[in-house]
């Protein structure tokens, strides 16, 4: 009992009561009707009684009709009432369905990078919340008032058949309930491991160009099968404990029947019961009360265990991190309501993370876990690994989209996560692999960060990142952008990239936002954001960016190495294999790497960092 308690008390359950709340008076009006639904379960054994008693027994077979007429009558009252009840159920469930939608989408954006198993909650998981909730209400309500005026119509016809009765049914009852804790926890792993094979398959398909880079595609395989494997198990031992409801079933549903059938002649003898109070007994149990006990395990067994775990994992999306918090800044345009800012050539590291900790979900394993990174004010640094090693992740959380669980990440001694969104910009510009241009004019999409950006800086940052012969295509900065999709994905970019360059933002994180550019078009964009004050991190998806680098963090499963490019080479073969890999398979002009022995500074000692793979 303890363990159903536990498992009843899911942060699911308080979303679908908020929800409930909020359409209180459809939901009232539900439940009156369902009231008027079980007038024929009340009265259909008292009525079978008195038709068998006083009209056909008796001789009187028009009496005996005229009682039957009037249970008719109370089927054709159910039949209006379940009718006029289905406007409010769907009162209820649309707005429920509307709210979690706008939850989910809300969640995937909060998320630094793309979520494959979001589309398994938005497409599947919503739906279902919304097709359970509207079955449980035109079940429960029907199925739980008729069993309730069931047994109170039994104890107002015969109260000694209540002994027959109610032990084998409050003995199902018991074993059902014991039986929802072990149903609720493999419901759950069927829907972690529906996300699991999203997930898997999803970071698969996008991380295709790192798996074929890494010679990762048997490891890569091997972890999908391992996913869908997992699926199967879970499916299957949920089959197993669900296949015990039929137990519960019998002994609250069928047991109660055939007691009071084997006692019937005992009763009749006794002048316990009338012959047509046992008949009306039996119409209770065999019409109203049997089949409410099957419908009830079935429903909860089945759809309220599968609602519960949705429910749970819908209420455990993330909550956006610019979501406005107790106490926040309330004015964007004046950087001193946040305190300290970030200053490029303020004393002491311009990036500190300590002691960081991060994960996608309550039950995920950690993709970054106790991560130490110190970046001086002005340091160029490219971040690099396998896919799935949490590079965007760590991008995210330096960008302060993500709040980090545990740790801390700041930027010349501010929390970049509580700033406010239209602050954060100031100080921090995130540009992520999907760039973002809207219709309008070619200058409002550049100068977005920046609209006091004059004609002639505009011009300069257009030509310095090689976006001319674009912005001149498009009809020059005047021109008009009808239709984004209509640009080309790195052309896309191309814009994005000019209108992070002209921010004001003194720290730039750059999580493969040249994927779509050529080698020569990635140095020249990654070479003016070097020269541009600031602090300058780059997801590196290419080998020039780490040789362009100060320092280069590779991450790994298991741990991180931040070092020189050279002097990675010698400490790591994960790094020498990915640069063989970049070099064999995308041939372009190499830049001079900085050296990395004879005079000069000694080459730095590595920093050690627990990195593990996302989960």
């Amino acid at each position: 009992m303890a363990r159903h308690r536990e498992s009843t008390r899911a942060p699911g359950w308080a979303l679908l009561a908020s929800q409930l709340t909020s359409t209180r008076s459809s939901l009232i009006r539900v439940l009156g009707w369902s009231g008027v639904e079980a007038l024929p379960a009340l009265l259909s054994g008292l009525l079978v009684s008195a038709a068998v008693d006083q009209g056909f027994l008796a001789g009187r077979p028009g009496v005996g009709c005229l009682w039957l007429t009037a249970l008719g009558a109370a089927y054709a009252v159910r039949a209006y009432a379940a009718r006029a009840a289905f406007p409010h159920v769907a009162a209820v469930v649309e707005p429920l369905r509307d709210a979690l939608v706008v939850r989910v989408v809300r969640g995937a954006l909060a998320r630094p990078e793309p979520d494959p198993a979001a589309v398994a909650r938005l497409t599947e998981q919503v739906e279902s919340a919304r097709q359970l909730t509207a079955t449980l209400l035109r079940t429960l309500r029907g199925v739980g008032v008729t069993l309730l005026a069931a047994l109170l119509g039994l104890a107002l016809l015969a109260p000694v058949a209540l002994l027959l009765v109610l032990p084998p049914l409050l003995v199902g009852g018991h074993l059902f309930v014991r039986l929802l804790g072990p149903l609720v926890a493999r419901q759950r792993a069927v829907v972690l491991a529906d996300e699991q094979v999203a997930a898997q398959t999803g970071r698969a398909f996008a991380g295709l160009r790192d798996i074929t880079a890494c010679g990762a595609q048997q490891r890569v395989g091997d972890a999908v099968e391992a996913a869908v494997r997992a699926q199967g198990t879970a499916v299957r031992a949920l089959g197993r404990a669900a296949a015990l409801r039929s137990l519960s079933v019998a002994l609250g549903g069928r047991l109660p029947a055939l007691a009071v059938a084997l006692a019937a002649p005992w009763l009749v003898h006794g002048h316990w019961l009338t012959t047509g109070q046992v008949l009306g007994v039996a119409t209770y149990l065999l019409q109203q009360l049997e089949p409410a006990v099957r419908t009830l395990a079935g429903t909860v067994g089945g759809w309220v265990l599968e609602l519960t775990v949705v429910l749970d994992r819908l209420a455990a999306l993330p909550v956006p991190a610019s979501a406005p918090t107790a106490g926040a800044p309330t004015d964007p345009a004046d950087p001193t309501d946040a305190g300290a800012t970030v200053r490029p050539g303020a004393a002491g590291p311009a990036v500190r993370v300590t002691g960081l900790r991060h994960a996608h979900g309550p039950a995920a394993q950690p993709v970054l876990d106790g991560f130490e990174l110190e970046l001086a004010a002005g340091e160029h640094l490219a971040v690099v690994g396998p896919s799935g090693a949490g590079k965007s992740t760590l991008a995210a959380l330096l960008a302060g989209v993500l709040a980090p669980q545990l740790g801390e990440v700041s930027i010349g001694g501010v929390r970049p996560h509580e700033l406010p969104g239209p602050l954060r910009a100031r100080q921090l510009a995130l540009v992520p692999q999907e760039a973002y241009v809207f219709a309008g004019t070619v200058r409002s999409n550049l100068s977005w960060l920046d609209p006091e950006a004059g004609e002639q800086r505009l011009a300069e940052a257009v030509a310095l990142l090689g976006a001319a012969e674009l912005v001149a295509r498009l009809g020059g900065p005047d021109g008009v952008i009808a239709d984004p999709a209509a640009l080309s994905a790195g052309e896309a970019q191309l814009i994005a990239l000019v209108r992070t360059y002209l921010s004001p933002a003194p720290v730039v994180v750059l999580d493969e936002a040249t994927c779509h550019l050529d080698g020569a078009a990635e140095a020249r964009v990654e070479e003016a954001f070097a020269a541009r004050p600031g602090t300058l991190v780059v997801i590196a998806h290419r080998i020039g960016s780490a040789l362009r680098a100060d320092r280069v963090l590779l991450l790994d499963s298991g741990r991180g190495l931040i070092a020189r490019h050279g002097d990675l080479q010698v400490l790591s073969p994960l790094y020498r294999e990915l640069v063989g890999h970049w070099l064999g398979s995308v041939p372009e002009a190499r830049p001079e790497a900085r050296p990395t022995a004879g005079p000069g500074p000694e080459p730095q000692a590595p920093v050690r960092a627990s990195v593990r793979p996302r989960s």
